[in-house]
């Protein structure tokens, strides 16, 4: 997987995390970098975090499923991506509030958030990436997207919420219909 794919990936994984921020930053009375990175870093390290463990997970199953491994991965990413679509298209803008900095919701938001990563993760574990490079990657690309959520949804409001919802749901689909056709010679990248 190039990292190109990787990055992609992480864009479309980091989208719910920034629709959150986007929310927070709607909230926001006054834009502060310091609230705008301790979201951003909430977000991006469950991010980072998340698939790592799906990876450790992946690995532990991979002898037994290795041989539709691109079944599960297209199965998977699909199925992340079309419920990210319809949560988007569904959703009735109650998650914006107040703004607060608590840090208890946002360790369940970016758990909530991050659970995505973790089936990702597991992906990943059968194509056989490097957890490293693409936790990296991961996290740092949500955690750029949530910092300028957060700036965004203080300058614009929740504009741009469903866009950035049904475009990462749309990128992860189209992830993982590229690793099916791929492991089934239709195409090759």
């Amino acid at each position: 997987m190039s990292l190109t794919e990787l990055f992609l990936i992480g864009v479309g994984l980091s989208m719910d995390a920034c629709a959150i921020a986007m929310c927070k930053g709607l909230s926001m009375k006054k834009l502060s970098l310091r609230h705008g990175c301790i979201i951003a870093l909430y977000f991006g390290g469950f991010q980072a975090l998340m698939p790592v463990i799906g990876w450790l997970l992946g690995k532990q199953f991979e002898s037994y499923i290795v041989s539709v491994d691109h079944w599960v991965a297209f199965v998977l990413l699909c199925f992340i991506g079309g419920k990210m679509i319809y949560e988007t298209i569904h959703d009735d803008n109650s998650s914006c509030c107040d703004f607060k900095l608590d840090h208890k919701e946002l360790l369940v938001m970016a758990v909530a958030t991050s659970i995505d990563a973790l089936a990702v993760g597991i992906t990943l574990a059968f194509l056989r990436v490097s957890i490293a490079a693409a936790a990296s990657i991961i996290g740092v690309v949500t955690f750029v997207l949530s910092l300028a959520g957060v700036a965004i949804g203080f300058k614009f409001g929740s504009k741009f919420r469903k866009k950035a919802g049904i475009l990462g749901g749309t990128m992860l689909c189209l992830m993982g219909l590229k690793i099916l056709l791929e492991h089934l010679g239709i195409i090759s990248f």
